[in-house]
């Protein structure tokens, strides 16, 4: 049996518990099914003040949710459930329960969905049990006053039903089936509208997941990075060749690749952009490649060192390179290195700062887009198609995020080099995190202090090219944090002397 009831909105928890009570005397158990934990709470204070006992199975008793199921279809219990608790689990009912009728369930408010109303009404009736499902309704709930409810209320005055009156008509069943169904076709609108904003980002994703997969293990990087070295060259001759500016092109080419291009002002203006291009793209990798060769020949006898001094028990290299703005360690395998002649260390390299760099990148652009999906909701009041704009705003986006991290990247590799301070093999190091020793520190910042020849001039220390280079003599007094102590007062370490007899005798 399946009823829908309709009272007006003082009374309906009064008839609940009316009807609660009255399977209770029927030897009954009862499911009161309610759409939140406040609700529940209600009813179970409703409950209290009529001495009826009760279990309440919400968020707030998930402990007990295995106790509450069990004993729910025992004769006369009355479970209080929200609409997630308990679910996926048979009610199994007591002796006697089959006969007096089967499980009853009461449902306080009709859901937005159909598909949860038919989740509570199969709570009755499981594995052929008898049982019958009764939903009362007010005209304040929400789903009544989001479709209908004044329509409703207005045809109950003019048909004479009193306050707290019951309805029961086929035409208030299927007033609330239209507004479930409303609600169901808005609801699926907004899934499907949020998959299209969606999918726009997820194939964005697949972009940058992809790249970063190839710096992350090694594959196709040097494929990509190629690509990134034509991206920025065929960039370059696009900017500066319609303007014919062949002084801004060859700063750029200075500031993007570190070279100093042979491309001439006439080539410039009358080349095509594609044979420009390749020019300058073999130009750069060719001093790319010879900038790899050079610092892993500087390189390969310090680490050949570290392996020869200190053992085998060295997994990994840390060495730090800088291209004056960055700074990054990068972590290589110490016997792969000196295998590869110092290959694998560039490689280390290269995969580090693309991969450090996709992901800053990446998390700004994903900022960026949240900002962009909200502003474009804007376009409807233009009479304009919200996705549309974000989809070509978002391309756009993409674009330029791509531009500006292989600018990034190949800046970075054109420019970057060890350190001069720490070209020895007591700054590339084992590649692990360390504490600091700060005894050292201080120590090297008093050899750095007395590191001057009597001339005033700058001095080389430990025959490595560090130096100190001073400023105009000045001499500072120590930074006291606690009040000066006068020589004449009490010596602070409690001996009952006069500072200047005591630890103050040598100052």
């Amino acid at each position: 049996m399946n009823k829908t009831w309709c009272t007006k909105p003082n009374e309906k928890y009064k008839a609940v518990i009316d009807e609660i009570e009255k399977l209770r005397n029927a030897g009954r158990p009862t499911l009161v099914g309610t759409t939140s934990v406040e609700i529940s709470e209600l009813l179970s204070r409703m409950l209290k003040q009529k001495n009826i006992p009760h279990n309440v199975l919400n968020a707030k008793q998930h402990a007990r949710e295995a106790q509450v199921v069990a004993e729910a279809g025992l004769s006369g219990s009355v479970t209080i459930a929200t609409n997630m608790a308990g679910r996926g689990t048979d009610i199994k009912l007591g002796p006697g329960v089959k006969d007096a009728g089967g499980l009853a369930i009461v449902g306080t408010e009709r859901h937005e969905s159909r598909r949860v109303d038919r989740q509570l009404r199969g709570r009755a009736g499981r594995q052929g049990d008898p049982g019958s499902t009764q939903f009362f309704v007010s005209l304040e709930d929400d789903l009544m006053r989001m479709f209908g409810s004044e329509r409703i209320a207005s045809l109950m005055d003019r048909m004479g039903y009193k306050e707290g009156e019951v309805i029961q008509h086929s035409m208030i069943s299927k007033s609330i089936e239209r507004a479930q169904k409303k609600v169901e076709e808005n609801n699926f609108g907004i899934r499907k509208r949020l998959l299209e904003y969606d999918d726009v980002m997820n194939k964005q994703r697949n972009v940058v997941y992809t790249k970063r997969t190839h710096a992350l293990f090694g594959e196709r990087l040097a494929l990509d990075l190629d690509n990134a070295f034509y991206s920025v060259a065929e960039g370059l001759i696009n900017s500066f060749k319609e303007g014919n500016d062949h002084e801004g092109f060859k700063l750029a080419a200075i500031m993007n690749f570190g070279i100093d291009t042979v491309i001439t002002a006439e080539e410039l203006e009358k080349g095509s952009v594609q044979s420009l291009a390749e020019k300058l793209y073999t130009e750069s990798k060719s001093n790319y490649n010879r900038k790899l060769e050079t610092t892993a020949e500087q390189t390969l006898p310090i680490i050949k060192n570290i392996r020869r001094e200190q053992g085998n028990h060295i997994i990994n290299v840390a060495v730090p390179f800088t291209d004056g703005r960055k700074a990054i360690q990068a972590l290589a395998n110490i016997d792969k290195t000196i295998e590869s002649n110092g290959t694998e260390l560039m490689n280390a390299l290269e995969r580090s700062i693309t991969l450090a760099l996709i992901d800053d990148a990446w998390k700004e652009h994903l900022r960026a887009m949240d900002d962009l999906r909200h502003s474009v909701q804007t376009a409807g009041y233009e009479q304009k198609d919200p996705l549309v704009i974000y989809k070509i705003e978002a391309f756009s986006a993409f674009k330029q995020m791509d531009d500006s991290v292989n600018k990034d990247i190949v800046s970075f590799l054109c420019h970057a080099g060890i350190p001069m301070e720490q070209t020895n093999a007591g700054k590339i190091k084992e590649g692990r995190e360390e504490k600091t020793d700060m005894s050292k520190m201080r120590q090297r910042k008093e050899e750095f202090a007395g590191a001057t020849s009597s001339t005033g001039g700058p001095e080389y220390m430990n025959q490595e090219n560090e130096y100190y280079e001073p400023s105009a003599p000045v001499k500072q007094e120590p930074v006291r944090v606690e009040p000066k102590i006068g020589r004449n007062d009490a010596c602070p370490c409690g001996s009952g002397k006069k500072f200047k007899q005591c630890h103050g005798k040598d100052m």
